[in-house]
């Protein structure tokens, strides 16, 4: 179940602060406050969806599609060439915030992120 208190909806309510890189009307997306690598941006649909199922169930095909080339072009526009994309889907994949999100991570110094056996 949706919980409209989530700190993603609060910043999409303009409740919390954040680090806006781009906003539209389909999305926002912002620096994650705790990066892991030195380029570690967070895409947020402004729509209600608990993780990737919910999003890939319920939205619109358009915003959908809106939402993965917005990604693409926010990597592109930040000369980002080399690049992980991430969502973690359930508390046992590692989501700790149940609005889904999707993590654009890159500039690796954590020899830990990377894993060429995923």
């Amino acid at each position: 179940m949706y919980d409209k208190n989530n700190v993603f909806a609060k910043i999409i309510r303009s409740e919390l602060p954040s680090e806006k890189i781009y906003e539209d009307e389909i999305l926002i997306a912002i620096k994650n406050i705790n990066p892991v690598a030195p380029f570690h941006i967070l895409v947020i649909p402004k729509n209600n969806y608990v993780d990737f199922a919910d999003f890939i169930d319920n939205a619109l095909s358009d915003e959908i599609n809106h939402y993965f080339r917005k990604i693409n072009e926010i990597a592109k526009e930040n000369n980002i060439a080399d690049y992980r994309i991430v969502s973690n889907k359930g508390a046992k994949a590692g989501q700790s915030v149940f609005h889904f999100h999707t993590h654009i991570i890159s500039g690796f110094d954590n020899p830990d992120l990377i894993n060429e056996n995923l």
